[in-house]
């Protein structure tokens, strides 16, 4: 939740505990454990006040596609009818974007059934 609301433009800690009604100490050890791991960076706030921001990383804003899918999964899941919740529209159009959709190499849609896990070592 803490990286969804970093695509959201949250960056401050207080604004992350506000939105997400978390603990500060349990807030505090989760993002110190995101800036170790490289999701997040540590950074002077933009506004040029004394606060800090936590800016997503190359390796933070490559789990967009995973936010995307778990947004999409809630939006279709956890909403009754007439709930009010968001959806995701692209800045050029104002559309809503496409249904994240895992598909082969050749562009046929799959389904779990359709795949199996192989284990193999990581190069470099």
């Amino acid at each position: 939740m803490i990286i969804r609301e970093a695509f959201d433009d949250v960056r401050r800690f207080s604004d992350f505990q506000k939105r997400l009604g978390v603990a500060k100490n349990i807030l505090t050890v989760k993002l110190k454990a995101m800036v170790e791991l490289g999701v997040f960076e540590v950074r002077p706030a933009s506004d040029g006040s004394a606060y800090k921001e936590y800016v997503l990383t190359e390796m933070g804003r490559a789990a967009f596609p995973i936010v995307i899918s778990m947004r999409q999964w809630g939006e279709r899941f956890l909403y009754g009818s007439g709930e009010c919740h968001s959806i995701m529209l692209d800045n050029a159009t104002d559309e809503p974007i496409e249904t994240i959709i895992v598909r082969s190499r050749t562009g046929r849609q799959l389904s779990p059934e359709d795949c199996h896990r192989q284990l193999i070592t990581r190069e470099g």
